[in-house]
Order: structure tokens, then sequence, then C-alpha cells
């Protein structure tokens, strides 16, 4: 038998940040979800750290009931170091809280060899024992090869008595945590290339998919969202980032051509637009300030968006690439407020 051919055992947790909040009353957006396929429960808001959000304000977000976590420790380490501190009290081996929270980390370096250092890195950085999601990161349209190779891994990564568990136990020695959950749990991979997102999304290899999206790029609502089926218990879980910038700008900024008086999105009506798509579980964000953590909860108990809103939010996103005239938007599909 091939180590290939081994499945990952499946562990069922329970997250007590999941259970009946005040903070969060009941909307048709409801701010705790399962991530796909996967036994995790996340809060539909994430943080990562690429705003250099502060160790405190990181601290203040699991307070607020932020549990789901986005950590690189390769190419973007000296922005996402701020929030470290706070990561290893949550997450490290002698948190009471580790089981609270979701730590997502990425790699950037898509080779099948340097899986073991980037882990043996992100381990020794946070201090942990193991990690929920590990993902694959920038998969762009070149990288499709590399991403096979990489994902070949996943039975020998994920899972309790995976060969990576083994090699950490080695380096770091045992713990009862990485006993019982393995070195990582899940495996993930965040997407710049759309069509190779659309060929991996129901792989067995893969259980998280990342993909940017916003009012101005909503090619993956086509392309990936809408081909999942919400009520599939085997879909992957779904996760945009980039959800308030464009190259164009960033997104609350109003289009030069959009009328005076014309609804401006806020930064969490923009959350909003991804969290109200098909199967999108997470929306990440690069909060700075507690400030922004809390306007962008405060705007997620507003509920989804309605059809209308969205309809103007797609014809606003168009007029910030210029792919569309003003002229030629019927007056009636505009939203004016105050």
């Amino acid at each position: 038998m091939l180590i290939t051919d081994l499945s990952p055992q499946v562990l069922v947790t329970t997250n007590k940040n999941a259970s009946a909040n005040p903070k969060f009353p009941e909307t048709d957006l409801p701010f705790y979800r399962k991530l796909g396929r996967t036994d995790l429960t996340v809060s539909c808001l994430g943080l990562g750290g690429g705003g250099h959000i502060s160790s405190e304000d990181t601290h203040y977000a699991f307070d607020q009931g932020i549990n789901y976590f986005f950590y690189s420790s390769d190419l973007h380490h000296h922005i996402y170091s701020s929030m470290a501190g706070a990561l290893r009290q949550l997450c490290g081996r002698s948190s009471a809280k580790r089981e609270q929270v979701i730590l997502a980390t990425v790699t950037y370096i898509k080779s099948p060899e340097m899986a073991i250092a980037a882990l043996f890195d992100q381990f020794v950085d946070l201090q942990i024992d193991y990690i929920d999601v590990f993902f694959w990161g920038w998969i762009g349209v070149k990288d499709g090869s590399a991403l096979q190779d990489c994902l070949q891994l996943s039975p020998d990564l994920r899972g309790p008595n995976s060969v990576y568990q083994r090699s950490i136990e080695k380096m770091l020695g045992i713990s009862e945590r990485l006993k019982k959950m393995g070195a990582v749990r899940y495996i993930g991979a965040s997407f710049h290339d759309l069509n190779l997102a659309q060929q991996w999304s129901n792989s067995p290899l893969l259980d998280v998919v990342m993909v940017r999206h916003n009012v101005a790029h909503r090619s993956a609502q086509s392309q990936v969202f809408d081909r999942l089926d919400p009520q599939d218990p085997h879909r992957p879980g779904i996760v945009t980032f980039k959800s308030t910038g464009s190259h164009t700008g960033v997104l609350w900024d109003a289009p030069q051509s959009l009328p005076a008086g014309c609804w401006q999105p806020s930064v969490p009506d923009l959350y909003r637009y991804s969290l109200s798509q098909n199967c999108v579980d997470v929306c990440l964000a690069g909060w700075r300030y507690r400030e922004e953590i809390d306007a962008a909860i405060a705007g997620i108990q507003k509920g989804k968006l309605s059809p209308a809103e969205i309809d103007y939010l797609n014809l606003y996103g168009d007029l910030h690439r210029n792919r569309l005239s003003l002229a030629d938007i019927p007056p009636e599909r505009l939203i004016y407020r105050s």
C-alpha cells in the first residue's frame, strides 16, 4: 500500500465561538458557518495581517467573535509579524483558547520539496501544535503543474498519523494536540488564476479554495461560486480576498462618472457583497485597527444585500473599471442615498 492511499481521519470538534451569542442576532447572513466540507466552524469575516494590524487589535478581533486568522511566514512576514504575538498567545502550545481559533497559514514557495521547511518555519514562528488550514499561495496561470505536484502531498500533510506530523514531532517534540489533530488538518490553495481554481475546486486533494472577488472583479462568481451547490456537504470551503480593492484603486472611492447622491458603498458593504454570493464562507479582511473591525461586524449584522443592491453594485464596479458608460444605465437601476 502506498502512503498516498491512506485516507486522513476526520476529527469532529466543537467551536465555542459558534454557540449562541447575543452579539450576532439571527439574520440571512449568519456570522458563523461551516467551512465547506471541513468540520471547521468559521466566522464569516477573517483577519489577515496585510494591514499590519497590531497584536493588541488582533486580540480585540478575537474578543469580538472573529475566529478565522490568516498568517504568512515567508513572502509577507515583515507585514504579518505585527500580529504574530497575538497568534502565539491564542494558538500556541500552552493556549487554553486554541480550539476556539481557526488558524490558516500560507506558503508562497510552491515546491513539494520545501513543504516541510515552510511548515517548520510556521511551527517555530508561532510556537503551535497544529495548523487548521495550510494554503499553497498565489497560484497563477503558469502554476498548474507546480500545484498538481504540491497537492499530491495532501494525504501526507493532513490529518493525524500523517508523514508530516511524524516529521514535525521529530523536530519539535510530540504533544497531545499534535497527535490528535495532525500537523495540518486541511489543505487550501489561494488562486490568482480562476481557470485553475475551477479545475481544482472539486478535487478531493483540496479542501478550501481562496480567490479574489469584488464588485469590479466578479469572474469568480461564474467560474467558481455558481458551479457549487450550497447543499452539497462535499463542496470545498470558499474564502475571498481583495474585496475592497482593485487595480483601478480602492472601491469605496466613487468612480468619477457616478452621479452625485448615488450610493457610495462603505467598506463593510463591500464585504457584504462577497458574502452575499453563492457558497462564500469567509471574506478575508486586512484591517489596520479595531475601529475597522467594529464597522465590519456592524455591517454584517445588517444581513445580505438585496438583489437590487447587488445589481447596483455590479454597475458601480463596471463604472470603476470603465467597462460601462453612465449613459448605458437605466436611471431606475441607480440607488440614491443621502
